[in-house]
């Protein structure tokens, strides 16, 4: 992938990974869903990019609005041979909720404008969570490699 974003690229062999900084603005939103699927359809990772799109974008929008806006934010993607590992590095630590699974009561209300953003994490990430950094904190999404789609042979033409 180009690097006019500043972003780091493994050299080969090792896994490929990126470490993108971010504006801490609403901007950073698209820029990190169009960063997201640009490096996984660069490098054709296995992983849906599309849901790697939607979650990227939940995590960015959550630390561009629950940490100081004077504080970075950092997209870290790595391909893995499982499928994919995002993770949005920023520097509150405290944690972002509840990424586990939820009380039967604790659902968020579908008439609300926020707090759908984990469930949707948790719903369509194979696994998730946060864990503290030297500067604040990780939260993170893995998806799992697509299934391969199945060939089907060429029908004959008469």
């Amino acid at each position: 992938m180009p690097d006019p974003s500043g972003a780091a690229r493994e050299p080969a062999g090792a896994p490929t990974s990126w470490r993108i900084p971010l504006p801490h603005t609403n901007a950073a939103v698209p820029i990190a869903r169009a960063l997201i699927r640009t490096a996984l359809a660069d490098i054709d990772a296995p992983a849906d990019s599309d849901t790697a799109e939607l979650l990227t974008a939940e995590l960015v929008a959550n630390a561009v609005e629950h940490t100081a806006a004077d504080q970075p934010i950092e997209l870290v993607v790595e391909l893995l041979d499982s499928g994919c590992q995002v993770e949005v590095h920023d520097r509150s630590p405290l944690p972002p909720g509840d990424l586990g699974t939820p009380e039967p009561d604790s659902e968020p209300d579908p008439w609300q404008e926020h707090g759908r953003g984990l469930l949707l994490i948790r719903t369509l990430s194979s696994a998730c969570g946060h864990r503290p950094t030297a500067h604040g904190k990780a939260v993170w999404f893995t998806l799992p490699a697509r299934p391969p789609l199945p060939e089907f042979p060429q029908a004959s033409r008469p």
